[in-house]
């Protein structure tokens, strides 16, 4: 079985709607952190030094392959990430090799052979 790992950074008003359709589209669990700090192409506001950024949060899921683009367009789109600047981003990498994920692996198994 083959993973990727998806890494999203989202204002951390948006992380539990983000998690929940994460979950509905497949995802097993996920790693949140906690106030993020990000810059895209314009930078941040200030006022009097302080920074008027939201706050955000980093969530990491480890996703079966064939689930992955699944819940990455999912995630995106409860985000909101193409309809606005600055609501987070998303993506996903290929993960070599995993352990501590043997319990996920015999459920998950099962259900992409009933999908696939």
């Amino acid at each position: 079985m083959h993973f990727k790992l998806i890494i999203v950074m989202v204002e951390d008003d948006k992380s539990d709607a983000v998690l929940d359709a994460a979950r509905e589209a497949g995802a097993t669990g996920a790693t949140v952190l906690n106030q993020a700090r990000g810059e895209g192409i314009q930078p941040q506001k200030t006022f009097l030094g302080l920074n008027l950024e939201a706050r955000r949060d980093v969530l990491l899921l480890l996703v079966e392959e064939h689930r992955s683009r699944r819940i990455l367009e999912r995630i995106a789109e409860v985000g909101g990430f193409d309809s606005s600047p600055g609501t987070g981003i998303a993506f996903q990498i290929d993960v070599e090799d995993a352990v501590g994920v043997r319990h996920q692996m015999r459920s998950l198994s099962k259900q992409v052979e009933e999908e696939l």
